[in-house]
């Protein structure tokens, strides 16, 4: 049966994994740095974790008296409705627990509580955590992590990456003030950007676009180059890491407000390090928005009062009063200036496709046949695309040109 479940495991997608201690604290200091006394009384919620291994639990346990917490939930989800299966055998923790259940451990959630010194110590720290089993079997959106849900002040998790939207949408239904790790691209959803465009959420201060080193479960699949890197960073055995990873949050902190210190455009044009840019004439302005693009963040010019088209990668650096975030260069967003009829795709290895896909982003044009990279040809002209971008302009920069 073990060799089965594995064999099971292997095949599934996996949405478990679990985020290092180092990673959260380092996030949580960015958090602290800025004001002190952000969880001092609070009421801390940390949904879809496994307590009993959570290195999420064992941080804010480990630091409840210094934070000033005033209370600290836990909740796990119940290991048979996982969508990705693996051997279970419960913890000697739990089957040495008076209340340990076995008609429950496998279809039941655990809820853990720490609010108060049982030791009777002094101290309020994870040997005062308290558990029992959910009612149901976990899940976030049941009617009992709700309810725990609306009892928090704040809400700080790694969701699996599947439910992403679903989660997010969650936390703001509740009006929670929340940290939760997710993939960037998620800043391209339409459940997610128009929040960041309206600064109702943003990017945490650290690990974002960085390798953060996640574990993941016994016969979980993880690309050898993967675990490799991983195994550089000094983890060995069953972690991945991930560089497409970032923390979303609604949490205050003080490294989202520097500004960016930029050249101006004729110097990028001049000196820029990257030979995108440098020697050309002038930035590329697409064909389907009013905007320029600026493939690289430190390649903003700080002197062009129009539109630009910059990476999702950006957001990383963004200071709200410094720019204003006007779009995003997708199609449900709705700005393009116009719509193409179907393309001729050719890729790199000279293939032919009919796609309808160059509507979906900033499109660049091209006098000639574009040179080793997929084009696509409308009406005998030809085209490029290029990945996601958001729509920027500096603030007050236009006013003080006038």
């Amino acid at each position: 049966m073990a060799n089965s479940n594995l064999k099971e495991a292997k095949a599934a997608k996996n949405d478990e994994f679990y985020t290092q201690f180092h990673d959260i604290e380092v996030e949580m200091n960015a958090y602290l740095e800025y004001d002190p006394n952000v969880f001092r009384g609070k009421t801390i919620l940390l949904p879809c974790d496994d307590p009993e291994w959570s290195n999420f639990t064992r941080y804010f346990a480990a630091k409840f008296d210094e934070l000033g917490l005033k209370k600290l939930i836990s909740t796990s989800y119940a290991p048979d409705s996982k969508r990705y299966k693996i051997p279970y055998q419960p913890s000697l923790f739990e089957q040495d627990a008076p209340q340990f259940d076995k008609t429950k451990t496998s279809v039941n959630g655990k809820i853990f509580i720490l609010e108060k010194d049982k030791s009777g110590d002094g101290r309020i720290n994870i040997d005062d955590l308290e558990w029992e089993y959910l009612n149901c079997d976990g899940d976030f959106r049941s009617k009992e992590v709700t309810k725990l849900r609306d009892e928090a002040d704040f809400i700080i998790t790694n969701p699996p990456f599947s439910l992403f939207r679903e989660f997010l949408a969650w936390i703001i239904e509740g009006g929670k003030r929340f940290a939760v790790i997710g993939n960037m691209n998620a800043i391209t959803y339409k459940e997610v950007f128009p929040l960041i465009k309206n600064n109702q959420i943003w990017l945490g201060a650290t690990g974002n676009g960085n390798d953060m080193v996640f574990g993941v479960p016994e016969g979980a699949k993880v690309d050898d180059k993967d675990r490799q890197k991983a195994a550089r960073l000094g983890y060995v055995g069953n972690y991945t890491r991930l560089g497409n990873s970032c923390w979303f949050t609604s949490i205050e902190h003080g490294r989202r407000h520097q500004p960016l210190s930029l050249m101006s455009m004729a110097d990028n044009l001049r000196y820029s390090k990257h030979k995108e840019i440098r020697g050309k004439i002038a930035y590329a302005h697409y064909d389907n928005y009013d905007a320029i693009e600026v493939p690289f963040t430190d390649a903003i010019p700080s002197d062009y009062d129009g539109v630009m088209g910059v990476p999702i990668s950006f957001l990383i650096k963004y200071c709200p009063e410094q720019f204003e975030i006007l779009g995003i260069t997708k199609t449900w967003f709705g700005s393009a200036s116009k719509i193409y009829p179907e393309q001729i795709q050719i890729d790199r290895q000279g293939k032919k496709t009919k796609v309808t896909k160059l509507n979906d982003g900033a499109v660049l044009h091209h006098p000639q046949i574009p040179q080793n990279e997929t084009y696509y040809i409308v009406d005998g002209k030809y085209y490029t695309q290029v990945y996601a971008r958001v729509l920027i302009r500096h603030i007050g920069l236009q006013f003080a040109n006038e």
